[in-house]
């Protein structure tokens, strides 16, 4: 990510400052109190605007005047430096800004470097795309992430990593399952894959190695479920339990799910439902799962037991927590549920012409993405909605020939895995309206269901079904009905793409050279064939004729 900037104040490299990210190296200066003299100049060309703009004041020079120049100079360096405002202000002037104007007012001088790069506002900007980063690593620093970078700079890393998955990917394949693989679940915070299906065992992977670190005892059961965070990891299947593993210490897989020789209370089971659990997810303080039963509960994390459940009416397929609100798929409508009330807010009656199977959710705003048996992806907006409401999809793509089975989200990529054995990327930025301020929420566009744009990416070739998908920072992971395990690793894809631009301009600073060379031998009046001009750039040091017989020595006979 790039930020544009105009140049500001006096560009004297006195008082540069540079300021660097991935594609751009910006110089700027800094505007002090004791270039009184040097932008003198400067403030009596604003004077001459005085007509234009009256509340600037008019003011003299201070060789005239003396003392009384120095203070009007001093009087009106006061009223220009921004810096001068109560922090308070600072902030809240800041935080009207986007991340691109930030980015432009942390170019302008190194005191507003500073103030722009250490403001929170690049937190929520990043809190909105990504939500809060999962493993806290080192300590904690005043303002920055829990790694000990600032927010401005983890964004502007995510934001160019964003932009990888256009680019060139290796593909992995992880092999152990003999059945179905049903679920997976991608955890790039600890660089870890869960994955589970019709043989009934948990596997686990290592995400950089493509290594199979640890599996579970077979649960005589498909395995159709799997969250996980850096504490707790949960799986669901068609014997109604919930299958929990809880992290252990000590250890850098974080789990030791096969059981032996480890503490017998890091393994547990919720019951509660009456059907297989088709759906799971988490957060901080809740555990969501959904069944056949018709019904989505909500455990709490802290005594592990059923507090909230939600009947619906028709099999529970999908779910998707965000906030205070969990949403849910059944039959062929989404429902939006309220969790502090246990109301139901929001129904989409007949999101699809079909089941819907899957659904999808962001941190930007109240938005729902659905999957359905029609092999469409619909986007409706959920925002200030009631239930008596007939709800319009925002917008509609259709990349797929069979039932969309599993969606996944990572700003702004939207990934989709269908039984036509396709896999489809869909970037979203251009629907969301971005806010005039940090103080804003995101907003869909009113669009014409028409102009939405295709996929701009589809993966295909596999052969078989796909039944779900998980996308991270750089990493897509998909399972299927042929039993493996797909990764897709665009991690290399920026530095690849650097290598072919850099060899493309080569390429093509050779052929100008070439044409330049041809055009001077024509404006000499000669003729521009390829030997001549070849001979021209291949000229050799020395006597011709001396080169010429020690690469082709003349006969003995000849000579005589």
């Amino acid at each position: 990510m790039a930020f544009d900037s105009n140049k500001a104040g006096d560009s004297s490299p006195k008082y540069s400052s540079s300021v660097c990210n991935k594609d751009t190296l910006i110089q700027a200066s800094t505007f002090t109190r004791c270039e009184k003299d040097k932008n003198w100049n400067s403030f009596n060309r604003l004077n001459y605007q005085e007509s234009n703009h009256g509340s600037l004041p008019r003011v003299t020079d201070p060789k005239e005047n003396g003392e009384e120049g120095n203070d009007a100079t001093a009087s009106v360096c006061d009223t220009m430096c921004f810096t001068d405002l109560p922090a308070a202000l600072v902030s809240e002037i800041l935080a009207r800004l986007d991340p691109k104007g930030l980015g432009i007012v942390s170019c302008v001088s190194t005191v507003l470097q500073a103030l722009a790069t250490d403001h929170q506002g690049w937190k929520k900007f990043y809190c909105e795309r990504w939500g809060l980063p999962n493993v806290p690593i080192g300590p904690l620093v005043p303002g920055g992430t829990p790694d000990g970078r600032s927010w401005k700079a983890l964004f502007v890393d995510r934001e160019f990593q964003s932009r990888s998955f256009m680019g060139r990917f290796s593909l992995d394949v992880l092999r152990g399952h003999s059945e179905d693989v049903r679920t997976v679940f991608l955890l790039a915070s600890a660089n870890l894959i869960f994955t589970g299906g019709h043989d009934s065992v948990v596997r686990m992977w290592d995400m950089e190695e493509g290594l199979l670190i640890d599996e579970s005892r077979p649960f005589g059961c498909t395995i159709r479920a799997i969250a996980a965070d850096s504490r707790l990891l949960i799986t669901g299947g068609s014997k109604a339990f919930i299958q929990c593993w809880r992290a252990v210490e000590g250890i850098s897989h974080l789990f030791h799910i096969s059981g032996n020789g480890t503490n017998q209370n890091s393994e547990f089971r919720l019951w509660g439902h009456e059907g297989p659990v088709t759906c799971l997810a988490l957060d901080p303080v809740r555990i969501y799962s959904g069944s056949w039963d018709m019904t989505v509960r909500v455990w709490d994390r802290a005594q592990m037991n059923c507090v909230q459940k939600f009947m619906h009416a028709d099999w529970v397929m999908a779910l998707a927590p965000h906030g205070n609100t969990v949403a849910s798929t059944a039959g062929r409508d989404a429902y939006v549920w309220d969790i502090g009330s246990g109301e139901l807010t929001t129904i989409i009656s007949n999101a699809h012409a079909g089941n819907a199977y899957s659904v999808a959710r962001t941190h930007l705003t109240d938005v729902l993405f659905t999957g359905g048996e029609d092999g469409a992806i619909r986007l409706f907006d959920v925002s200030n909605i009631s239930d008596n409401e007939n709800i319009k999809p925002a917008a509609t793509w259709v990349p797929h020939t069979g039932p969309v089975h599993s969606l996944a989200f990572e700003y702004p990529w939207l990934v989709s895995a269908s039984s036509d054995c396709r896999i489809s990327l869909i970037d979203v930025r251009k629907i969301l309206t971005p806010p005039y301020s940090s103080k804003r929420r995101l907003r869909v566009k009113t669009i014409d269901p028409s102009a939405v744009e295709p996929p701009q990416r589809m993966l295909h070739g596999f052969g078989c079904h796909l039944f779900s998908v998980d996308i991270g920072a750089d990493r897509i992971v998909c399972g299927g009905e042929d039993g493996m395990v797909r990764v897709w690793n665009f991690s290399e894809a920026l530095e690849i793409e650097k290598r072919a631009q850099a060899s493309k301009s080569l390429r093509q600073e050779k052929r100008m050279r070439r044409r330049k060379a041809q055009v001077e031998m024509n404006a000499n009046g000669r003729r521009a064939d390829q030997c001549s001009v070849a001979m021209k750039r291949n000229q050799l040091k020395g006597d011709k004729s001396i080169t010429w017989q020690i690469k082709c020595p003349i006969n003995e006979k000849v000579k005589s």
